[in-house]
């Protein structure tokens, strides 16, 4: 799910550090929903915490097409965020293209290959993007990518 995010969010326009970003998220998200979001983040009792830095720290929302993400500032750069945590560049590459070792290039460069075969509408479509990209090929990509990756 990550990469082909990831792939879904260059494709519409992020510069590719923020569109690995997205591709995290929304993994994190997904299999969060899959799971019910049974482990939420609880906020900090009032008067405790780090009220000073949260007050820096707003979360923005950003559309990407309809499907929506939050927006954290961290070391001066902006990414997205679930659950207080942003999605770094480091946080996808240890994560994502860590499992297919010397291999990511070729898989990344198919996800591209694939996002670029769906008009802009579908791309732009939480609902379509999920049935008509990700869905028909969720399994034959996982097991492609982890017999690339063995």
């Amino acid at each position: 799910m990550a990469i082909l995010q990831a792939a879904r969010a260059k494709e519409l326009g992020l510069p590719e550090r923020k569109a690995k970003s997205w591709g995290l998220n929304r993994a994190i998200f997904y299999a969060a929903a899959k799971r019910g979001f049974k482990h939420r983040a609880q906020p900090s009792p009032p008067g405790r915490g780090h009220a000073g830095k949260r007050a820096e720290k707003r979360e923005k929302t950003y559309f990407l097409g309809n499907e929506m993400a939050y927006l954290t500032k961290k070391s001066n750069r902006l990414y997205f965020t679930i659950g207080g945590k942003p999605q770094t560049e480091a946080d996808f590459e240890r994560q994502v293209e860590e499992r297919f070792g010397k291999h990511f290039a070729e898989a990344w460069k198919e996800s591209l290959a694939i996002i670029q075969l769906y008009p802009k509408e579908i791309l732009e479509s939480q609902n379509r993007f999920f049935s008509e990209v990700y869905r028909p090929r969720r399994d034959e990509l996982a097991s492609k990518w982890t017999a690339l990756s063995e």
